[in-house]
């Protein structure tokens, strides 16, 4: 639970041990700790003595100080509260803590000690182990208390520091949850919850004694949920009913966190909420239903405030309804080239093959690749007040101004054939297809680019040369895929290293990645990192996601490879032979400049399938 990579903190001379003192911090005792260890001078003490030396403030010491704007006059670095704190963790010796809010159980902080007893002690429980708990404080000194916990508990107390702001902060937030999920659970009858698959064909109706969903402490449970996913950047919210408690899960840089448990009728009335506002049929629980809610981030959340998009998906389950919320950013359909993770060269070729009056242009990758993110940036420099573009989409990912988005409903004889047949009568520019899944489709699409249309859409392959592979296993002729296919991009997302911690890899050299990218070469010079783990990144090493691109063109050349004979390696060949880099070879690209690692190129990339480029 300690910060293992805390930046060094002074050491205590030798000549003078540290020797904890007794009772609540005092500012006299801080700025005599910090002119003996050399921190401040002085005369610079002596000052601050006096201007901090009145009785009266209930800002904690560190925290005024903190604010201070203090430099070291050792090495000139910040003095701001949490070097503070952390400095004072290492003078006496004490474990330093940032409080990360995905590791801590809010229902069990509130058994362990009340909201008034922690506010008076600037206590914070954050775990409940079978024969420890463990608790942060900013009062390190003040330590009378403990044995009345241990005793309350039967476990051992283990104290961390941290800063007088994580504690406030996150003492208010975790017991204002936690009595969120005490007035559910009084609220609903917990014995008529435990929903099986049997009985949700039985369920026609909302039970009597189940929690209601604007009850206030679901309402707030709710609300906290969506601010605290977009604080931690969270792309999708996973709510997962259990058969005696509901789940709640985040994916953060595209790996899943456990964030939360809640009794299974806290669970119920929280999907009825979300249910609710996102106009979905609350009463209906035996099929799938989807729908969207619109809402705004905290101002202080990643990002700043605005808008957000979230799309919603139930599925029923074996004990309730399963519900994820994939969260959308507008912001970033609006992204120039080179911040979504193109090479300069690859800016270059993307934007030339955008910018052809007809063809087809197709985006592949695994569900979660970055397709959707890719396609609508590059629609959205794409449509001017000159330009009509139009989608049809399943479902509409973001709702986006500046073009005219369709919805597949198949319930309606409406699917992406039907809807590419309409859009031809609507005199359209560029066309968007959300997914190429049938011959039909793909006919569909190919007649619109004969038409003089440019048509983009995806398909999911392993990699860009497997696309046409798929066109032709759909029934395309190939005549007509060489005739209207002018380019397909590939695509991956990597973890991307943590900046705060990362630190060069010595075991990476030049001759191991040229030899993973053999035959081709890795260009410039060779900066491998490594991933460490900090508080910023919550111990994984990894914060946020890097694009790795595997863009192919087809040539004259390249579409003389796609005949009723089909040879997908003499067209792989035939590519990279014109300039295309296999996804993996990206890969090894960014892990040579120090933005990923290869542990994470290997897992997220495919193999390369031909000897070597022609």
């Amino acid at each position: 639970m300690t910060d293992s990579t805390a930046p060094a903190t002074p050491a205590v001379p030798a000549s003078r041990p540290a020797v904890p003192p007794k009772g609540r911090l005092e500012m006299r005792q801080l700025l005599k700790w910090l002119r003996d260890d050399g921190l401040l001078a002085p005369a610079e003490a002596d000052t601050l003595a006096k201007r901090f030396g009145q009785a009266g403030s209930s800002l904690h010491p560190l925290l005024r100080l903190g604010g201070a704007g203090l430099k070291s006059a050792r090495d000139g670095s910040a003095l701001d509260t949490e070097a503070l704190t952390r400095w004072l963790a290492g003078r006496f010796g004490l474990p330093f803590q940032r409080i990360d809010p995905l590791r801590v159980e809010a229902s069990k902080v509130a058994e362990v000690m009340s909201l008034a007893y922690a506010e008076s002690r600037r206590a914070l429980p954050l775990h409940v182990g079978a024969t420890e708990v463990t608790i942060a404080t900013c009062e390190p000194f003040d330590v009378g208390w403990l044995p009345d916990i241990e005793a309350h508990t039967r476990r051992h107390i283990k104290l961390v520091l941290a800063t007088p702001e994580d504690v406030a902060r996150f003492t208010a937030e975790f017991y204002a949850l936690a009595q969120n999920v005490r007035v559910a659970k009084k609220t609903g009858d917990l014995a008529a919850t435990a929903v099986n698959f049997e009985q949700l064909v039985d369920m026609g109706r909302v039970r009597d004694n189940a929690l209601d969903a604007n009850d206030a402490g679901v309402v707030q449970i709710v609300d906290w949920l969506w601010q605290y996913a977009f604080e931690q950047r969270a792309s999708d919210i996973h709510l997962e009913p259990r058969r005696d408690t509901g789940v709640i899960r985040f994916r953060i840089d595209g790996v899943l966190h456990l964030v939360h448990q809640v009794p299974a009728a806290v669970m119920a009335a929280m999907t009825a909420r979300i249910k609710l506002l996102g106009r979905m049929d609350v009463v209906e629980r035996r099929r799938p239903q989807d729908g969207r809610i619109k809402t705004r981030r905290p101002d202080n959340a990643p990002g700043g405030g605005g808008e957000v998009e979230m799309r919603l998906s139930t599925l029923p389950t074996a004990f309730g309804e399963k519900v994820v919320m994939r969260i959308f950013d507008p912001g970033t359909v609006d992204k120039p080239f080179d911040a979504l993770g193109f090479s300069a060269d690859e800016a270059r070729r993307w934007q030339s093959l955008i910018e052809q009056p007809h063809g087809i242009i197709l985006v592949t990758g695994p569900t979660g690749s970055g397709k959707t993110t890719t396609l609508y940036s590059t629609l959205k420099k794409l449509a001017t007040e000159e330009v009509n573009v139009c989608t049809v989409e399943d479902p509409i990912e973001m709702v986006e101004p500046a073009f005219n988005q369709t919805q597949v409903q198949p319930a309606l004889e409406l699917g992406f054939a039907d809807g590419l047949r309409a859009l031809m009568r609507q005199d359209p520019d560029i066309i968007m297809v959300g997914e190429v899944r049938d011959l039909e489709t793909a006919e569909m699409a190919i007649q619109a680019s004969l038409t003089g249309h440019l048509v983009f859409s995806t398909v999911h392959t392993n990699d860009a040369p497997a696309s046409i592979t798929r066109l032709v296993d759909l029934g395309v002729p190939p005549y007509l895929i060489g005739a209207t296919v002018i380019g397909v991009l590939a695509q991956r997302l990597a973890r991307a290293l943590c900046p705060s911690c990362k630190q060069p890899d010595t075991s990476v050299t030049i001759e191991s990645l040229q030899s993973l990218a053999a035959p081709w070469r890795l260009a410039g010079s060779i900066r491998p990192h490594k991933a460490v783990g900090c508080p910023a990144c919550r111990g994984t090493g990894y914060r946020g996601r890097t694009a790795l691109y595997e863009l192919m063109t087809l040539s004259e050349a390249a579409r003389n490879a796609i005949h009723p004979h089909f040879d997908a390696a003499r067209l792989r060949r035939q590519a990279v032979s014109e300039g295309m880099q296999p996804l993996r070879v990206a890969g090894l690209a960014k892990v040579a400049q120090g933005v990923t690692t290869l542990e994470e190129v290997l897992r997220c990339t495919p193999r390369w399938e031909t000897d070597a480029p022609g």
